[in-house]
């Protein structure tokens, strides 16, 4: 069998090493071969590109690359073709991967998309085009998967890998060794975001909320996990002159989430993890007063809920104050309930618990199954 997979950034890396790993084992003359990262060539693929060939951020630089990228994906078509796979799976990089396969699948090769775009939340009619792209979608999430069946789609819900891999209920004293964290007491995790303009726009209304929160509860101490360097000079710069029991650690988000009380978080896959590691968690988002416009009031978003776990849940359980309800006021009064009161904090972990084994179907299995089923 032989394979040909696309990934564009680190966590596509993973998952298709997961996905290579998993096929091997049923499959160990598999042939693989894709644009790849160190995690899928250390699985066996061989590599005609590298993850970076796709990895671009930010508008304008997207628009200066375009076309180098229609140049790549020419060239791409061209050698996947003249190899001749059994099926092609694109990870994630929905903007590059869905041409790819919409022209590889007119050439009569079976394709597959691993990773939904978020087509079920907002520009809904981009699924007719998907449609056209993909003999199988292949979702983390089992909302995703009823969407895509409603709308005709085949599809598979495989589990989030990060379930399979986050163990449950860790040990919160342990986290707190690993970051050299006070042993008693409450915590409180700060996570702004690792972009730019999120550390911008919640940075500082986060920690005036912890500088309230750890004024009126004496034994609070707060940790707040930079994913980079320059996120770190970011929150060290708003840090200055503040009297805040507040430990900064490198990365190590998850264990932040672990040692923790409670988290104080920027809606994204972030929220995710917090519910895997069972964590109650108040979610904030603020975007420039256009794109909010857009999504809020005009209706662009069609989801009910901003945050994963309400999505998931398919109810309000995560408290989210989005644009100007992320005031420093509301930050402090949501949070403290959360760490003052149990009751409220275990409303929300008691719902955690069956998502958390919803999710967890060993997901590079189900994957790698869902594959062989497609070219058999």
């Amino acid at each position: 069998m032989r394979i040909a997979i696309i990934a564009g950034e680190a966590s596509g890396d993973i998952l298709g090493a997961g996905l290579i790993t998993a096929l091997k084992q049923r499959v160990p003359n598999l042939e693989a071969f894709g644009v790849s990262g160190p995690r899928m060539e250390a699985a066996g693929c061989e590599s005609l590109a590298s993850i970076d060939a796709l990895s671009v951020m930010g508008l304008v630089e997207v628009l200066k690359e375009v076309p180098r990228l229609f140049r790549f994906r020419k060239q791409l078509i061209r050698q996947i073709v003249a190899r001749k796979p059994d099926v092609v799976v694109g990870i994630d990089a929905p903007d590059f991967n869905l041409g790819l396969e919409r022209r590889l699948r007119a050439r009569g090769i079976k394709t597959v998309h691993y990773v939904s775009p978020s087509v079920w939340a907002w520009r809904q009619g981009r699924v007719k085009g998907i449609a056209n792209s993909v003999d199988l979608m292949l979702t983390l999430l089992p909302f995703e998967a009823e969407f895509y069946r409603d709308s005709g789609v085949p599809v598979r819900f495989v589990g989030h890998p990060l379930a399979d891999a986050i163990p449950e209920d860790p040990d919160p004293l342990e986290a707190r060794a690993v970051l050299g964290l006070p042993a008693s007491g409450r915590v409180l995790a700060l996570l702004p975001g690792s972009r730019g303009s999120e550390i911008e726009r919640l940075g500082l209304p986060f920690l005036d909320a912890a500088e309230r929160l750890c004024a009126g509860i004496p034994d609070l101490h707060c940790v707040l996990p930079a994913a980079n360097d320059k996120a770190r000079t970011r929150i060290e710069a708003l840090l200055k002159g503040r009297n805040l029991p507040l430990t900064v650690v490198d990365g190590q988000a998850q264990t932040a989430m672990a040692a923790s009380d409670v988290v104080l978080i920027a809606s994204g896959t972030a929220t995710l993890e917090t519910l895997l590691v069972g964590r109650p968690m108040v979610v904030a988002y603020a975007t420039n007063a256009f794109t909010a416009w857009l999504m809020l009031d005009a209706g662009l978003l069609k989801s009910p809920h901003v945050s994963l776990p309400n999505l998931l849940i398919d109810e309000p359980v995560v408290p989210e104050l989005l644009q100007e309800a992320a005031s420093v006021e509301m930050l402090t009064g949501v949070t403290r309930l959360l760490l003052t009161r149990p009751a409220y904090a275990q409303a929300q972990t008691r719902q955690f618990a069956a998502v958390r084994e919803a999710l967890r179907q060993d997901a590079d299995s189900r994957a790698a199954e869902a594959v062989l089923e497609l070219v058999a």
